[in-house]
């Protein structure tokens, strides 16, 4: 009675119910303060790894992220935004009601007046201008069943295929890439063979920041094979991914394929192919090695990649003697103009070593968003779903079949890609835009075209559960629903399909993206009962996802919400033939999807930047992401613990250059080009840049560097080149920045060159005799 009492007048009683502890039934001793009432089951919809945890619920709210100690992907860890996921849901940064600008403010109003305003006006745009004047953008954040239902309504309901997803952003380039190498989509390994390889290979792949729950996959690796896999980690930039390496290797920006290709040419040149995989299991051996020997010689390589002969000699040495080597890549290989052909170029390496279709052996994307994989394989925007092709007749026919449709109504071809959309409605010949979860004010490169093209729409509808950028400028606003208010699938980097269970209602007047495109065919006549009318739950969704799957490489036939349930999640194909799923494709037996079954080598070609540095801009930008934030901020940038590690972009620069700008740590400067300015970024005085290149993260929209990076897309995938473009720094004390007296000394890279022909015979054969 004293205690309490003392407690109440000195307030230690609010630190102690704040910091005391509780016995809990699922996780055992847990801190008092916002304890669960109960967890629940799901999966975390950030990035594409694909972590399993628990969501705590108290009081109808989620107030408690735990990880899955059971789920093979993540083995009860969580990095800091799955940690603090739960904190999403009643973000301060929600839309919680459908919302109609009126005098130039958003107002909230009901669902059918915010339904009724969009159909009238599709309607009427439509009909002047034709069904292609309306266009969509999707997202990698959704749930399978979202995708698959706003792809279905899109294509098919409102009859335009101007429908792609700002996954083109991230992965195209790796579908793309493995397209024209494999005859198909789809990331051939498991994570699982990060524990089984001899050696990594990370190319453009910083996973401490990005992904890291696979660093205990990597770790994994010595308990699994007795010994430690060589770890190589290819990157202009030093980055927290390279501490785990025993070979980092700087190469010049955006020489990935050219190193690929020198790599290939060093290996058949000592003999160290697998002649009988390439034989049996590879077509165009006799061109691509032509191609390979006449053009990328080791010190032509070494002039592009700015790496000496002598390490591209260790590094060939290296792979091609290892019995199991994984290469994986994430954004610094796809977000490229040549992105597509350093995908398959990856491909060609793994190829001519035998390094496909066995534990511990493949060439592998690892995912950008939570659900990329799924929109790739059902969201109706690059291919009919099921990995179908619209341009075959079959497909189409096979398609309609299924979901019983006419077969008329299926697109015969692809419609605008991502940055074509961005330029239809620039030339006026899109007149509508719906957006939804993606924010292209801050994460679309050349901001000047965008906002100009953003401007000349009739109207822009934008479905997100949070006020993003683009939200703020939008006529209408559909109301979404999040992660944890409903329920459905996302299917992670290694084809694993798992279940995302939902753990409360939806917050206001949102409802579930499924549910919002339902209702809203309900407003364009006949539609909702030619698409929806059986879709009563999202398990009716999936089991059409199942039939529409069938048989095809992309398999779902075999899974049920319980067996993903049951088993932790389940890859594909996953059929009576692999009731389980199945961990790798390409295995011995499991032919590719060419015309003769076998892996394309393909010649490829390096090409040099777009943009080169000059002396007015004299510094190569690089783009990317921190652990700490998410994409655009529109789910973290209200979030304290997340903010406190990461409050703001920086800019990282070579003490060599931070002399030459007078500039240290903490100082602030801007960034710019001629397409804009970028201000008071905190610099970082690094040497993990090189001298000459500068690194900024890009979720910021207070500094928004995507002002900067240049609009230079993959004429294949129409992957923006987002890592290199040339820019200056212009700090207090050099106000005009680094304006070099050489034009010629502004496009060098910072290495010594190897092209002197003794030198490098010498290198070759102390590498051979080593």
């Amino acid at each position: 009675m004293f205690k309490k009492l003392f407690n109440k007048i000195t307030n230690n009683d609010i630190k102690e119910d704040k910091y005391s502890y509780i016995k809990d039934k699922q996780f055992g001793t847990i801190a008092k303060d916002n304890a669960p009432d109960k967890w629940v089951k799901s999966t975390c919809g950030y990035c594409g790894v694909g972590c399993g945890l628990y969501i705590g619920v108290k009081d109808g709210k989620p107030v408690r992220t735990k990880g899955d100690p059971e789920h093979f992907v993540s083995r009860g860890t969580l990095c800091p935004k799955g940690l603090t996921e739960h904190e999403i849901v009643r973000s301060s940064n929600r839309v919680t009601t459908p919302m109609i600008k009126k005098d130039g403010k958003l107002q909230a109003v009901e669902w059918d007046e915010a339904f009724k305003t969009v159909s009238d006006k599709f309607k009427s745009i439509q009909a002047q201008y034709g069904k292609e004047a309306v266009a969509c953008i999707s997202t990698g954040q959704f749930l399978t069943e979202d995708f698959y239902t706003l792809g279905k309504f899109v294509q098919l309901g409102l009859e335009t295929s101007n429908y792609d997803g700002n996954t083109t952003l991230c992965m195209a380039s790796a579908v793309m890439g493995y397209k024209q190498t494999f005859g198909a989509d789809g990331p051939p390994a498991s994570y699982e063979d990060f524990s089984h390889a001899d050696v990594i290979m990370l190319i453009g792949a910083n996973i401490a920041d990005n992904h890291p729950i696979l660093k205990l996959h990597i770790a994994k690796n010595k308990k699994t094979t007795g010994k430690k896999p060589k770890i190589i980690v290819i990157d202009p930039r030093f980055c927290k991914t390279a501490n785990m390496a025993d070979m980092f290797v700087p190469i010049a920006p955006r020489s990935d394929l050219a190193l690929m290709n020198g790599l290939c040419y060093i290996i058949m040149e000592q003999g160290w192919e697998d002649t009988k995989f390439i034989k049996n299991r590879t077509s165009g051996y006799k061109e691509f090695r032509k191609h390979i020997m006449s053009k990328y010689p080791p010190q032509e390589v070494a002039n592009i990649t700015g790496l000496d002969v002598k390490t591209l000699y260790e590094l060939a040495k290296v792979y091609a003697g290892a019995s199991k080597a994984l290469s994986a890549w994430t954004m610094g290989v796809n977000q490229s103009s040549i992105g597509t052909d350093t995908v398959s170029a990856i491909c060609n390496l793994a190829l001519i070593t035998g390094n496909l279709g066995k534990k511990g052996a493949a060439p592998f994307s690892i995912t950008g968003q939570c659900n990329a994989m799924g929109t790739r394989e059902f969201g109706f925007t690059s291919s009919i779903p099921g990995y179908r092709n619209f341009a075959n007749i079959q497909d189409r026919i096979d398609f309609a079949n299924i979901i019983d449709v006419p077969v008329e109504l299926i697109p015969k071809k692809r419609g605008y890609s991502y940055p074509q959309i961005i330029d239809a409605i620039d030339r006026g010949e899109i007149k509508a835009l719906w957006v939804t979860a993606t924010n292209p004010l801050v994460s679309f490169p050349d901001q000047n075209k965008l906002r100009r093209a953003l401007k000349k729409l009739d109207i822009l509808v934008v479905q997100d559960a949070f006020m993003s950028e683009t939200a703020e400028i939008a006529d209408v606003i559909f109301s979404a629903a999040t992660w944890s208010e409903k329920e459905g699938t996302y299917t992670n980097s290694e084809r694993r399909c798992n279940y995302a269970q939902k753990a409360v209602e939806p917050i206001g007047l949102t409802m579930s993206d499924t549910n919002i495109v339902i209702e809203f065919s309900k407003y364009f006549e006949g539609k909702y009962e030619l698409l929806f009318k059986d879709f009563k739950c999202s398990e009716d969704i999936f089991n059409e996802i199942k039939r529409v799957s069938a048989g095809q490489l992309c398999d779902y036939s075999g899974m049920s919400y319980e067996k993903l349930k049951q088993l932790g999640g389940v890859q594909w194909p996953c059929n009576e033939t692999y009731p389980d799923g199945k961990k790798r494709l390409y295995t011995k037996g499991f032919e590719c999807k060419t015309e003769d079954g076998k892996a394309r080598l393909l010649p490829l070609d390096w090409q040099p930047l777009a943009e080169s540095c000059s002396k007015n801009f004299p510094l190569n930008l690089n783009t990317g992401r921190t652990v700490e934030q998410w994409h655009t901020r529109t789910k973290t940038k209200t979030i304290e613990l997340l903010n406190d590690l990461a409050p703001e972009a920086w800019v990282e620069i070579n003490p060599k250059d931070a002399a030459t700008l007078q500039v240290k740590s903490g100082d602030r400067i801007k960034i710019g080009n001629k397409r804009g300015v970028v201000e008071e970024l905190i610099v970082k005085v690094t040497e993990v840049v090189r001298q000459g290149d500068i690194f900024v993260p890009f979720h910021f929209s207070e500094q928004l560097i995507n002002n900067l990076t240049i609009a230079d897309f993959d004429p294949q995938s129409f992957e923006p080149n987002f890592k290199q473009c040339a820019v200056n720094i212009y700090s207090e004390k050099l106000p005009q920045g680094i304006i070099l007296e050489d034009e010629k000394v502004a496009g060098e890279i910072s290495h010594q060159f190897v092209d002197n022909e003794i030198k490098y015979e010498k290198e070759k054969q102390s590498v051979n005799k080593g």
